[in-house]
């Protein structure tokens, strides 16, 4: 294959002034000459920092890297971009991965960069990484940071995310002390890493993986195992012969790796917060992908690994029972993944199958013998929500996956929150939560509050879950009987703002159909009376501004409209 010319060439390898400039700056970090004969530059972008111990890992993973990319004959350089860390960051850290991917996109294209290895981890950082390479179309390859080491707390096995919901609950229902809450909260957390459970850090680094984006057992190997240290070795090794092969994703990323990863997020029963993902780097490889695929792919698939917040066991066991290859082989001997797709090591996915071998069926289940009969994600329509909704039916209780309710609506979480804490609140066990203005421009930013907590009267009468709407999303270690997502959100006049307390919706999850039982004239007088009382929100400014002037809906992968589709990494003119 004949060798493309390298980006990096533009800028150290010309002459006059501006290469003289370019070279002697970049001597500063002791580079030899060689550093400028023609050698692939690598960049190595990392979200490390000490706000999110997730990626705490991060530091020792760029030296591996950086040796792999040496011993390959390229030349590492490591470059920043802004941390988004999912337990700390507010409002909410989905409002912050369109800039980190306007950085990662920017800065590749700023500089001298042949191919990136790409440093991701907590949950929206995958995403935003991945969207912002993958709109500058160079040879890349993801590393993840890896999950933390498995948890115990006096004898019983925590999972990151999912406990911390389950001790809320218990400490509300009165079986969980608050003092016992309160000693649980270092053993949640072991190591640095991310979260253990298949939540949306797991799910999008399988996603990856999937995708032929990274190698073998990059989803699952535990972040402070040397083996992940080997695999991030590899990986530098891997980009430089990327680069040399003029390997870009629009080279071998398809319609079908995408159908690939989606019947992935059901088979590993994954994060509900996959769709918004996937549909925004869908729209940066320029690939077409709607809610109604996660219906037609993945709704009827099986979830075969069992692991929490869906199952018992944790990414550590996974790793431990052979991975996620494991779960392709057995996609692929269903005729439901095509293993043909290339990756990043230029050889297709099914190169990874012969070696694939299960050591623990327990762990990753059989087709006859799934955690449940459907992993999938299903999408829900109706004139609640015309552009769809989410709900993960693994996670939901069977009794109300076909359910007509009393509304009872909330428009702040706050509210909600200060009512469920409550003995006194009037509520039932078939009434249905309406929580709303919690959406992209409601909040802003979407937050993780669909899933609030189960009314504390319920709780005590023994009822552990319940109905809840919303337009806002929910934690991927999360579970229970959440209808999020919803679309058009509240705060833009979707239809959600339109329910009053006492309205009867009706859920159908197996028809996929969710409806407010209200006349289509009632519906439109309530429309205008929202609409005269409507006033736009003037007070952004910044960022927060950029964001609610452009950003899409969660059915669009709440990108902004201006950076969908790849623009390429044309060298930026010299100035003079």
């Amino acid at each position: 294959m004949k060798k493309r010319k390298l980006r990096s060439q533009d800028w150290f390898a010309i002459k006059g002034r501006q290469g003289f400039e370019h070279r002697s700056n970049m001597r500063g970090l002791g580079l030899p000459d060689s550093t400028f004969d023609g050698r692939p530059i690598i960049g190595i972008c990392n979200v490390w920092s000490e706000f999110n111990p997730c990626d705490a890992g991060q530091r020792d993973l760029i030296g591996h890297v950086k040796s792999g990319v040496l011993e390959a004959g390229g030349i590492p350089l490591e470059f920043p971009a802004p941390a988004i860390g999912e337990p700390i960051m507010r409002p909410s850290p989905l409002m912050f991965r369109n800039l980190t991917s306007m950085v990662v996109e920017e800065l590749i294209r700023a500089n001298p960069i042949d191919g990136v290895v790409l440093l991701a981890g907590c949950d929206k950082t995958t995403p935003a990484l991945l969207m912002g390479a993958l709109s500058c179309d160079i040879p890349l390859i993801v590393v993840s940071s890896g999950p933390k080491i498995n948890a115990t707390f006096r004898g019983e096995t925590l999972g990151s995310g999912t406990h911390i919901w389950q001790s809320e609950q218990d400490a509300s229902a009165g079986t969980m002390s608050h003092a016992d809450v309160a000693a649980s909260e270092a053993a949640h957390s072991r190591s640095h890493g991310t979260c253990m459970t298949m939540g949306t850090a797991s799910t999008m680094a399988s996603i990856v993986e999937a995708m032929g984006l990274s190698l073998e057992y990059n989803s699952c190997i535990p972040a402070p195992d040397v083996r992940r240290a080997l695999l991030a070795r590899h990986s530098g090794r891997a980009i430089v012969q990327g680069v040399n092969d003029d390997r870009r994703p629009s080279t071998f990323l398809t319609r079908q790796s995408f159908e690939n990863a989606i019947r992935t997020v059901a088979a590993i029963g994954g994060s509900s917060n996959a769709v918004i993902h996937l549909q925004a780097i869908a729209g940066r490889a320029k690939i077409p992908l709607t809610l109604d695929d996660w219906n037609t792919l993945g709704r009827d698939i099986p979830c075969l690994v069992d692991l929490m917040p869906a199952g018992r066991f944790l990414m550590d066991d996974f790793y431990g029972a052979g991975g996620l290859s494991v779960v392709i082989k057995r996609l692929v001997d269903q005729n439901l993944f095509d293993a043909q797709e290339m990756t990043v090591l230029g050889e297709p996915l099914a190169a990874r199958l012969p070696s694939a071998k299960c050591f623990n069926n327990e762990v990753i289940r059989t087709f006859d013998n799934p955690v449940s009969p459907q992993g999938g994600l299903a999408v829900l329509k109706g004139n609640l929500a015309p552009d769809g909704a989410i709900i993960k039916p693994a996670a939901a209780s069977t009794r109300l996956l076909k359910h007509k309710g009393k509304a009872i609506v909330f428009d702040d979480i706050k509210d909600y929150m200060e009512a469920a804490s409550s003995e006194t609140f009037d509520v039932s066990a078939d009434d249905i939560m309406i929580i709303r203005n919690c959406g992209l421009k409601g909040y802003p930013g979407m937050p993780e509050v669909a899933n609030a907590c189960v009314p504390q009267k319920l709780l005590k009468e023994g009822v552990n879950d319940i109905i809840r709407i919303s337009d806002a999303r929910m934690s991927g270690t999360a579970f229970g009987s959440v209808i999020l997502h919803v679309s058009p959100e509240a705060a833009v006049g979707g239809p959600l703002a339109l329910v009053k307390n006492g309205d009867m919706i009706d859920v159908n999850v197996e028809q996929g159909s969710l409806n407010l039982l209200v006349s289509a004239e009632e519906l439109k007088e309530r429309e205008q009376a929202l609409s005269m009382s409507r006033r736009d929100d003037d007070e952004a400014s910044g960022y927060k501004s950029l964001f609610m002037n452009h950003v899409l809906q969660p059915d669009r992968g709440a990108d902004f409209d201006f950076l969908l589709g790849q623009r390429g990494a044309d060298t930026p003119r010299e100035s003079t």
